[in-house]
C-alpha cells in the first residue's frame, strides 16, 4: 500500500502524506517505559534507534487545501541526516512531501493553509525549502501559515534544552514574509478545521480536529506520536512537561474513544490511522484503519 493514503471525514477528502523516515533513540521515545515493553511494539536497531514516520495531513477543503505539518524539508546537512537516521526526506532537491503531494494530485502552489502543531524541525522543516541556488524561501508560496502565538515566541527564544529542536530557517522566513496567522488558544482555522491546545510535549503544542457531517479526525502531532504511545503513561522522554502530557492525554483520548474519532499518528512507522474503544484503564488498543508499507522500518506489532 502506498504511503499516500486517501480517506474521508464526512464530505471532506483527506490524505496522509509521508514526508520521509527518521530514527530516534527508542529509550528517549518511550521515557520511563522499560525497553522489553516498548520494543515489542517497535523494534530497535543496533544503535537502539526506532523508525519513525514524518507523516503530514492534507485536507481538500472548500476554502483551499489545508496542510498540517510539513516534515523535515531539504535544508539539513549530510551530518544532520546521519545523526537522525533520516531517509527519503530530500536533501537539496525535491522533498518527500512534495512527491507525496503530487501523488495526491496537488502542487505546493495549490496549498492555501499550512498549520503547524509546533515548530520542531521534523514538523515544520518543510515550511521552507532550499532551492538549487542555495536560497531558502517559502515552500508553499500562496499559503497562510498557522501556529500558536506563544509557540512561535518560545521557538524564537531557545535555551540550551530546546535549541537543537527549533531551527530558525524553518520559521523565521515565514515571519519575514508576514505570512503567519497566530492563534491564542483554541481556534477555528476554517469551518470544520479547529486547532486545540494539547500541551505537554512543548507548552504550546496543538492538535488539529477535522470535522464534517458528524465525523471527526484528529491529527495528534506529538501528543501521541505513535499508536504505541496510546497508554496514558507511555510518554516521550523528549516531552518538556510529561505530567502535563499525561493530563492532556487523559482528557482527550476518552473523548476520542466515545465519539469514534479517527486518530492520525504523525510518527507511527506502520499505522497511519486508527480508532480506539472506550477503556476505563486508559490503556487503549488501536484498531488500525490503514497501514503504511515501509520495508526499511522492519516494524512488527504485538497489539
Amino acid at each position: 500500500m502506498s504511503g499516500t493514503l486517501k480517506f474521508t471525514v464526512g464530505r471532506l477528502t483527506c490524505w496522509t502524506l509521508e514526508g520521509g523516515l527518521q530514527r530516534l533513540d527508542g529509550g528517549a521515545m518511550f521515557g520511563v517505559v522499560p525497553k522489553p515493553l516498548w520494543e515489542r511494539r517497535i523494534p530497535a536497531d543496533a544503535r537502539n534507534r526506532i523508525p519513525l514516520a514524518m507523516r503530514c495531513l492534507l485536507v481538500e477543503h472548500p476554502d483551499g487545501l489545508v496542510l498540517v505539518d510539513t516534515g523535515l524539508g531539504n535544508k539539513e546537512s549530510a551530518k544532520f541526516l546521519e545523526i537522525y537516521g533520516v531517509e527519503n526526506a530530500g536533501s537539496g532537491g525535491p522533498t518527500a512531501l512534495e512527491d507525496a503531494l503530487a501523488e495526491a494530485g496537488h502542487r505546493p502552489e495549490d496549498v492555501r493553509w499550512v498549520i503547524n502543531t509546533h515548530l520542531h524541525f521534523d514538523h515544520a522543516g518543510g515550511n521552507t525549502v532550499k532551492r538549487a541556488n542555495g536560497v531558502v524561501e517559502l515552500a508553499f508560496p500562496k499559503a497562510t501559515y498557522v501556529v500558536q502565538r506563544r509557540e512561535l515566541e518560545f521557538a524564537s527564544t531557545p535555551n540550551e534544552r530546546i535549541r537543537a529542536s527549533y531551527l530558525a530557517p524553518n520559521f523565521a522566513p515565514v515571519a519575514a514574509a508576514g505570512r503567519w496567522r497566530l492563534l491564542d488558544g483554541e481556534a477555528v482555522v476554517l469551518p470544520g478545521v479547529r486547532a486545540v491546545p494539547t500541551p505537554g510535549h512543548v507548552p504550546n503544542h496543538q492538535s488539529i480536529l477535522v470535522t464534517d457531517a458528524g465525523e471527526t479526525a484528529c491529527f495528534l502531532g506529538d501528543l501521541v506520536p505513535t499508536s504505541a504511545h496510546l497508554p496514558a503513561p507511555w510518554i516521550m522522554g523528549y516531552d518538556l512537561e510529561p505530567l502535563v502530557t499525561l493530563a492532556t492525554k487523559k482528557e482527550l483520548l476518552p473523548k476520542a474513544a466515545y465519539e469514534g474519532w479517527q486518530l492520525v499518528f504523525e510518527h507511527d512507522p506502520k499505522v497511519a490511522r486508527a480508532r480506539i474503544a472506550p477503556d476505563e484503564t486508559k490503556v487503549y488498543t488501536p484498531m488500525p484503519l490503514d497501514a503504511v508499507e515501509s520495508p526499511q522500518s522492519n516494524v512488527t506489532f504485538d497489539l
